[in-house]
C-alpha cells in the first residue's frame, strides 16, 4: 500500500507559477505510475498529466507546455510544476498512485486547493 499526501497549492495571480509536492509513504515508491488529477467546484474531475515507474510523462492538451510533471524516487515524492497559471486552473488537485499493469489508479491523496485570481 501506498499513502499520498500532496502539498504546496495557494492562490496565485494568472500567468505565475506554483509547484506541487506529493509525497508518498510505503514502499516499492518507484514500482507505481503516479498521476496528477484535478477537479474544480460543480465539475468532473479531469485528468492532468502522469509520470510512469521509469519517467514517461503524459499531460493533458490543456495543460501541456504549461505544466511539467517530475519524480525523485529517493524522496519518494512527484511534482507538478505549474507555470503560466489561468484561472480556468483553479481546482483542487490530486495524486495518485497506480501499481504498474494496472489500469486502476488505486490510492488517492486528500488533494490541495489551487486558486488563480485573474
Amino acid at each position: 500500500q501506498v499513502q499520498l499526501v500532496e502539498s504546496g497549492g495557494g492562490l496565485v495571480q494568472a500567468g505565475g507559477s506554483l509547484r506541487l509536492s506529493c509525497a508518498a509513504s510505503g514502499r516499492s515508491f518507484s514500482r507505481y505510475d503516479m498521476g496528477w488529477f484535478r477537479q474544480a467546484p460543480g465539475k468532473e474531475r479531469q485528468f492532468v498529466g502522469s509520470i510512469t515507474s521509469i519517467g514517461n510523462t503524459a499531460y493533458a492538451d490543456y495543460v501541456k507546455g504549461r505544466f511539467t510533471i517530475s519524480r525523485d524516487n529517493a524522496k519518494n515524492t512527484v511534482y507538478l510544476q505549474m507555470h503560466n497559471l489561468k484561472p480556468e486552473d483553479t481546482a483542487v488537485y490530486y495524486c495518485a498512485a497506480r501499481e504498474v499493469g494496472r489500469l486502476e489508479y488505486g490510492y488517492w491523496g486528500q488533494g490541495t486547493q489551487v486558486t488563480v485570481s485573474s
